[in-house]
Formats: structure tokens, sequence, C-alpha cells
């Protein structure tokens, strides 16, 4: 009755420190990986707000740093990023946010639909070749969180 006993607290303890040990490597994962996060627009009326929340976004992480962002823009919203009618707010904000790393991703079917090209757009854009919806479809896949505010 003795051995069993001594083995039962062996094992015991086996599985208690191997459940410590994947815990602790969970925790710390989750510490350095990077909260990754895709912003949706597509309403021209949402542009502004769009873009203060990906700026309240890097600020209350602590700095571009901390969250790993993208934008995607398709439809009427596209508009507001043409290089010859965007307002200076807008402007400096891609401008800072393209710097910050935020990936800025304009539907290649909007491009197109609004008879511009890429370069057309403020600097730092690239383009969503297959399609918004599909761009955001991918990063979810990848692991970024939706947002459309």
């Amino acid at each position: 009755m003795n051995r069993r006993n001594v083995l039962w607290s062996t094992v015991s303890a086996l599985g208690a420190a191997f459940a410590a040990s994947r815990a602790k490597a969970a925790t710390e994962a989750t510490k350095s990986d990077k909260l990754k996060v895709v912003y949706h627009l597509a309403d021209a009326d949402k542009v502004n707000f769009v873009l203060g929340n990906i700026q309240n976004h890097i600020d209350g992480v602590g700095g571009p740093d901390h969250v790993k962002l993208a934008l995607v823009i398709h439809g009427p919203a596209l508009k507001a990023f043409h290089r010859a009618q965007a307002n200076p707010d807008v402007s400096g904000r891609i401008s800072n946010f393209a710097k910050d790393g935020v990936e800025l991703a304009a539907c290649a079917n909007t491009i197109k639909a609004q008879n511009i090209k890429l370069t057309d757009l403020l600097p730092g854009f690239v383009s969503a070749e297959k399609g918004g919806v599909v761009r955001l479809a991918e990063l979810q896949s990848q692991g970024y969180l939706y947002l459309r505010p």
C-alpha cells in the first residue's frame, strides 16, 4: 500500500509541475505576442471617426511598438484618401500611421471603380489586390481581431 501512495504522489507531483510549466509558457507567449487588429472602413462619413479610433488604439497600448494594426478601406470611404482631395488632417494622420507601421490597404476593386491608380492615393497605401473584403478575411485568418466602428 505504501508503494501505491509513493507512486501516486510522484505522478501527481509530475503532473502539477507539467501543468505549471505549460501555464507559465502560455503566459509568457501572450505577453510577447503583439495584439493584431484590423480596422474596416467603407463609409465616407466615418473616416475621421475611424482614424481617431486607430490613434486612440495606438496611444492606449503605449505606442505603435505594442500593437500590429491594419486599415482596410473600400467603397466610398476611399475618396477621402485621394491625394488631390484629402484634407490636411487626414493626410497627416495617414502619414503618421504609415511611419508607425500600420498597414494601409486600399481595395483594388474600388481603385478600379473610382478610375484611379494606387499612386493617386496618399503615400503609404498598398493595394489589396484580391479586394478589400478578401484582405479582411486573410488578416482575420492570421489572427487579427476585426473592428468596424
